[in-house]
């Protein structure tokens, strides 16, 4: 099994020959928000099946949907379609099969590879605008090994329960600003989930890739900063886990 970062929450988890790919992002530029380093190559968009964690425009964006090749499936949370009609304009544009789920669904997207959809503590909405319509959501891929994609989520106490044993924990540990909110893991937080959920190896995303335009002067070191800390704290908490920290566009191997 293994894992690309193509930076902030987008990975390539490819298991059992199938790709897998996580909340995807390719753009240069988000509102207030520049990417620091490249855009991931087109390879990056190639995918059987697409995990959209919540509707956040940096997590469901529905320009780099447009970049899915026609037949790539998409699990969104249920509401997704309502909440956000674009995505069904972009669905229909490009023929993507969307499947809503919420937590607790399971769904065999090949033979020997299932995912299953788990509770998520994070705000939903597809912001800045519209009532709590779709959760958010973290998903578990059961194929040659278990992965845990969290997406966005601080912790919750039912979290190692709900999500089961795993063999590799994809989890975010920062953000895109020196500040994060409620319902959000930092490098601190996302080791003592860590050492909650005891997977075999775990990989530190959703950091070090978008940061506010103006703001490369006011305290630069938080930007890539948590991937480094994530893995001195949980070697801490949870020794026996192995922490990889890749580089953008990096492949690791994982067992």
């Amino acid at each position: 099994m293994e894992i690309t970062w193509w930076g902030h929450a987008t990975c390539t988890v490819e298991d059992s020959g199938v790709r897998l790919l996580t909340d995807p992002l390719f753009a240069r530029r988000l509102a207030h928000l520049r990417r620091r380093g490249e855009v991931p190559p087109p390879e990056a968009a190639e995918a059987d099946v697409v995990l959209v964690s919540h509707l956040h425009a940096d997590h469901l964006h529905l320009p780099s949907l447009a970049r899915l090749a026609p037949g790539t499936r998409l699990l969104v949370p249920r509401g997704a379609r309502r909440a956000v009609p674009g995505l069904v304009r972009v669905a229909g544009a490009r023929g993507l099969a969307v499947t809503e789920v919420a937590a607790g669904d399971e769904v065999g997207v090949r033979e020997g590879v299932r995912v299953r959809a788990v509770r998520a503590r994070h705000d939903g909405r597809r912001l800045p605008f519209g009532p709590r319509l779709a959760p958010a959501l973290g998903y578990v891929v059961q194929g040659a090994a278990r992965t845990y994609f969290a997406g966005d989520t601080g912790w919750f106490d039912a979290m190692a329960q709900e999500v089961g044993p795993v063999d590799v924990a994809l989890l975010p540990v920062g953000g895109w600003g020196p500040y994060l909110g409620p319902g959000h893991l930092d490098a601190g937080r996302a080791a003592q989930a860590v050492a909650a959920l005891a997977p075999a190896a775990a990989v530190p995303v959703h950091y070090g890739t978008y940061w506010p335009i103006g703001m490369d002067a006011v305290r630069p070191h938080e930007f890539h900063a948590p991937g480094a800390e994530f893995e001195r704290r949980a070697r801490q908490l949870a020794p026996k886990v192995a922490v990889r920290v890749p580089d953008h566009g990096e492949r690791v191997r994982l067992p």
